[in-house]
């Protein structure tokens, strides 16, 4: 069974004024399976946003279903939402969402403080994470005192500590200079490499040649999608290239 399986997804939003109504998403099919390093592209506009909100339990759909290791995402309880999130789901955003009066290291544990976690468990689980990705030295730092590529690994390390099943990651490398991006990249890669599901939204095209899988989002559906197979980096860079050509220009389904 996939580990995240979605089928006929529908979302329509009603307009505050005038009742219009807009459809974000049409009919969205696709399926992860574990250990997966899947991305999603398409432009503005496309229903990336809306897909990774229901994705992520922050929304619900109008209509079809998000199932995660079985589990229907529209039947969880409002009250038990928060609880199912942080155990099951690791967020690495465009922005970092750090707090800037929290030490990376509080900002990393802070999930696992909401989870009522002894200081020496999570001491236990953040000491390896923040050496795979670089950071051990940084840990007693606040967010204002390193650099972007530093908050967006201390980001990966706080998604990370709770060991989830699914990692979440909206246009990570959106706000990283060209060395910083390299660096997530790298990481995200290994860390795949160890097991670890990754759902990738993005407009960078570098950043989704370094997944196994891309879907293409246009109008609220999945135009196509692309398998890494064999190919390299760079090829698939230029494969996934063609396709926004392709989308860009309105060409036809493949």
């Amino acid at each position: 069974m996939p580990l995240l399986e979605v089928s006929n997804l529908k979302k329509i939003y009603t307009t505050r004024f005038g009742g219009n109504q807009v459809q974000a998403l049409r009919n969205v099919n696709f399926s992860v399976e574990k250990g997966e390093y899947v991305a999603i592209m398409g432009e503005s506009g496309s229903g990336k946003t809306t897909l990774l909100n229901i994705l992520a339990a922050l929304d619900k759909p109008t209509g079809g279903t998000v199932l995660l290791d079985g589990r229907d995402l529209s039947k969880i309880k409002e009250s038990d939402v928060a609880t199912f999130r942080r155990d099951n789901l690791g967020f690495v955003f465009q922005d970092f969402n750090l707090l800037d009066t929290f030490s990376l290291q509080d900002n990393i544990f802070l999930p696992l403080v909401l989870e009522g976690k002894a200081f020496k468990e999570m001491r236990q689980r953040l000491l390896p994470i923040a050496s795979q990705l670089g950071i051990s030295d940084l840990l007693s730092k606040y967010p204002y005192e390193v650099s972007g590529g530093q908050k967006q690994r201390a980001a990966v390390a706080r998604a990370l500590i709770t060991d989830p099943r699914l990692i979440l990651a909206d246009e990570p490398t959106g706000a990283l200079d060209s060395k910083s991006t390299d660096e997530l990249l790298r990481l995200f890669s290994e860390i795949n490499q160890d097991g670890q599901t990754i759902l990738m939204v993005t407009h960078s095209v570098k950043a989704a040649s370094h997944a196994q899988r891309v879907l293409f989002i246009k109008d609220g559906e999945v135009f196509h999608q692309i398998y890494r197979g064999n190919s390299t980096n760079e090829q698939l860079y230029q494969k996934i290239s063609d396709t926004l050509t392709i989308l860009a220009t309105g060409g036809d389904r493949q």
